[in-house]
């Protein structure tokens, strides 16, 4: 399975993931099963694992050649009141330092609120924040890479733009490039074309170098939205998203990385996305 350019998996275990094993050792190893390689550990509510599971996910990742990420919890927020901060910085720390110890390469996060600011002025105390992140990880000589994820609300941190400055920013943080959100934050249906997708891969590309697209971290599944962007995810087959047009974007830049998807059948849309890869770059046929 590793001879494609993506590895392909889900966000939080699969549904079909057997009751023994369970919990995430079990998902790590049901995902090699299904024929995928990837699995981004879904601690959205809460980081609440110990050492001794985090080993055993390590483990099983290792055993069955599955790389693994980690979710952060939802109530992260870069542009957090000087109250609220230490809280958001302690459930991105957490996940970092268990995610680590679970073999996860890449912390996904969700960056925040602009609360009615623009994007300019909400940057640089993001970026400020993010920084001491990194200076502790670091210090303590942890090298998972902090992905802001791109946003599905035009209310939210989280434009393509806004995750590519931090990452100019921060060497050890790179953007989460959620292409339903991308498509959802506009709220009218646009972003949804080969040459908006290509567009979008140019600006990372130009940020970022072109190495940088050979270390994607992709989010993938369809989307509801209205004027104010994001609703709920949707199955593929529900969706207008045109996975397609994604796809043929990624292989005519030559990307490589993880696809990881985020549909209510998870892995049934995650194998459909992995066959879709495979039609349109020739790879695995």
């Amino acid at each position: 399975m590793s001879d494609l350019s993506f590895r392909f998996g889900t966000v939080g275990s699969p549904k079909s993931n057997p009751k023994k094993p369970g919990g995430s050792v079990g998902g790590t190893i049901h995902i090699r099963t299904l024929g995928l390689n990837a699995l981004e550990l879904g601690w959205v509510r809460s980081v609440r694992v110990g050492e001794k599971t985090c080993a055993n996910i390590k483990a099983a990742g290792e055993e069955n050649d599955v790389v693994i990420s980690v979710h952060a919890p939802y109530f992260i927020n870069l542009n957090a009141d000087d109250e609220e901060w230490p809280k958001s910085r302690k459930r991105l720390m957490d996940a970092a330092h268990f995610g680590n110890l679970a073999g996860a390469t890449d912390i996904v996060f969700h960056p925040g609120s602009y609360f009615g600011n623009p994007p300019e002025e909400v940057l640089p105390l993001a970026v400020e924040r993010l920084q001491g992140c990194i200076d502790e990880l670091r210090a303590v000589d942890n090298p998972v890479i902090l992905r802001p994820e791109t946003m599905g609300k035009s209310a939210m941190l989280g434009s393509l733009e806004d995750t590519l400055k931090m990452s100019l920013s921060i060497d050890g943080v790179e953007p989460c490039i959620d292409f339903p959100h991308l498509h959802a934050r506009p709220g009218d249906g646009s972003m949804n074309s080969y040459d908006e997708w290509a567009a979008a891969l140019k600006a990372y590309r130009d940020a970022l170098g072109a190495e940088a697209l050979q270390r994607l971290h992709i989010h993938l599944s369809g989307i509801e939205y209205t004027p104010k962007g994001e609703k709920e995810h949707l199955t593929i087959e529900e969706s207008d998203l045109n996975i397609e047009a994604i796809l043929g974007a990624l292989k005519d830049f030559n990307c490589r990385g993880r696809i990881l998807c985020e549909s209510p059948i998870l892995e049934e849309d995650a194998l459909l996305i992995k066959e879709k890869w495979s039609e349109i770059s020739g790879e695995g046929m």
